[in-house]
């Protein structure tokens, strides 16, 4: 039986936006170190900068890359942990980066998936109350990270398996960004003449349809109960554009009540 483990400092791989996202409230909070390939600014109050391995030395090693990065990130950095470090990921897709963490990483390690359910768009006014999914993966870090999710960072968490996540999330994000992507190729859309509703909608598109090109490559193709969501939704689509294209005989008009 392991102990629950003590999470003294936080090592974080990639510092694209949600690598900012997260160094902005991580910070302040504990030691961070963040590793990134490429060059970013070093100005960022709390933060250090430095090598993969340095930042593998931490207790916990979040790792805020893209899926198709993973594999190669993971089998650099698993001879650098050290043991009873635990290792998250924050991508949005769930079974294919769990069985990367499992497969590449070494026994010594605790292994938590994670989705924060918000990003910098979205999360532009606070984290607190927003929901975070977990699961557990290997060792006991899960239940402590939760508890950490909810009493520091005001964070909402959700206990899940990585498929039960999949599942939901090829509904949740899937429909989303798919119809975001859609509708973004019919600009320019109309910004007079508009509803609540529209307004509503646009709102919810500009929150996803400017995210990188790797984040709706992850949705869409690396989740593997999207595809048949999609499918879905456009034979609903077909059958209910066909449903309008069809004349409306004069039975099915309604009676009008004063009709007798």
């Amino acid at each position: 039986m392991q102990s629950r483990p003590l999470i003294r400092s936080v090592g974080l791989i990639g510092f694209g936006a949600f690598g900012r996202l997260i160094a902005q409230h991580l910070a302040p909070l504990t030691p961070l170190v963040v590793h990134d390939p490429r060059p970013v600014p070093g100005d960022m109050s709390g933060v250090s900068f430095g090598t993969l391995p340095q930042t593998a030395t931490c207790d916990l090693v979040i790792l805020a890359v893209p899926v198709a990065q993973l594999e190669p990130v993971l089998t650099f950095l698993a001879p650098h942990l050290r043991p009873g470090a635990v290792v998250a990921d924050v991508s949005s897709v769930k079974v294919t980066p769990v069985q990367l963490m499992e497969r590449l990483l070494p026994a010594h390690v605790s292994i938590v998936g994670t989705h924060p359910l918000f990003g910098p768009q979205s999360a532009s006014d606070g984290i607190a109350g927003r929901k975070i999914a977990l699961s557990r993966v290997r060792g006991d870090a899960c239940l402590t990270l939760a508890a950490l999710c909810r009493t520091l960072l005001g964070l909402r968490p959700h206990l899940v398996s990585p498929e039960d996540h999949d599942r939901e999330a090829a509904v949740v994000q899937g429909l989303t960004h798919f119809i975001a992507q859609i509708v973004a190729r019919i600009d320019p859309l109309p910004d007079r003449l508009t509803t609540v509703s529209f307004d509503k909608l646009r709102e919810a598109i500009d929150m996803v349809r400017h995210d990188p090109p790797g984040v709706f490559q992850a949705i869409e193709r690396d989740n593997p109960f999207a595809a048949p969501v999609r499918d879905r939704f456009l034979r609903e689509a077909l059958e209910l554009a066909g449903d309008l294209d069809r004349p409306i005989a004069l039975r099915e008009i309604p009676e009008s009540p004063d009709a007798a």
